[in-house]
C-alpha cells in the first residue's frame, strides 16, 4: 500500500491531537469513575491509559533514536510493508472491540493508579507529535524501528507510526466504553 507522506503525517498529527484531547476529557472524572472496572479481569479507564503509557515508554525512545540515526532523504510516497500493514489492520478498532491478549509487561491490570497517568500520557503524546514532525526530514519507508515484542523484528517507521496511532485509538475507545458502562451501571 502506498500513501502520500504529507497526507499520512497530517492524519497522524490530527489523530494524535484528538487522542490528547479525549484523554484530557478524563480529567473531569472522579477517582471512582477512573478506576471503575466492569469485572476483575477488565481494565479501568486509567489502566487503559497506563497500557498506552507502557508502550510509549518503548516506542518514543526507539523512534527518537532511529530518527536521529537516519541517513535518508524524504520521499513523497510511503510504501507500507506486509508485516506493518498486517499489524496496523489487526489493531484498528472495530465496532465491537475484538479481545486480544496483552503481554505481561504491558498489562496494568490491578495497578494502583491515579490521575498522574493522564499527565504522563499527555507528555508522551506531545513528544510523539514532535517525533512525527521530525520524521518529515527522513524516509518513512527506509527508516526502520524495532518493535516491542522483539528487537529482532523491525517495521518501517511509517508503519510504526500507523500502528501506534491505531493502538492509541483502540484503547481510548476501550476507556470510553468503560465510562459508558459505569454510567449504565450507576443508573
Amino acid at each position: 500500500m502506498n500513501i502520500i507522506v504529507n497526507e499520512l503525517v497530517a492524519e497522524l498529527i490530527e489523530k494524535t491531537r484528538n487522542h490528547i484531547n479525549r484523554a484530557e476529557g478524563f480529567r473531569t472524572l472522579s477517582e471512582k469513575e477512573l478506576n471503575y472496572r466492569k469485572s476483575e479481569n477488565t481494565w479501568s479507564i486509567l489502566e487503559c491509559i497506563e497500557h498506552l503509557n507502557l508502550y510509549g515508554d518503548f516506542y518514543n525512545p526507539e523512534i527518537k533514536a532511529r530518527i536521529k540515526k537516519a541517513n535518508t532523504t524524504p520521499s513523497e510516497i510511503f510504501k507500507s510493508g506486509i508485516l506493518g500493514n498486517y499489524f496496523v489492520n489487526l489493531m484498528l478498532p472495530r465496532k465491537t472491540l475484538n479481545k486480544m491478549k496483552t503481554f505481561k509487561d504491558k498489562n496494568p491490570l490491578g495497578s494502583h493508579l491515579d490521575k498522574n497517568i493522564l499527565d504522563r500520557f499527555s507528555i508522551q503524546q506531545k513528544e510523539y507529535l514532535e517525533l512525527i514532525e521530525q520524521s518529515k526530514n527522513i524516509n518513512l519507508t527506509k527508516t526502520k524501528t524495532s518493535i516491542s515484542i522483539s528487537k529482532l523484528m523491525t517495521l518501517r517507521l511509517g508503519d510504526t507510526f500507523r500502528f501506534i496511532t491505531a493502538h492509541n485509538e483502540r484503547h481510548l475507545r476501550q476507556a470510553e466504553n468503560v465510562l459508558k458502562e459505569f454510567a449504565a451501571n450507576k443508573a
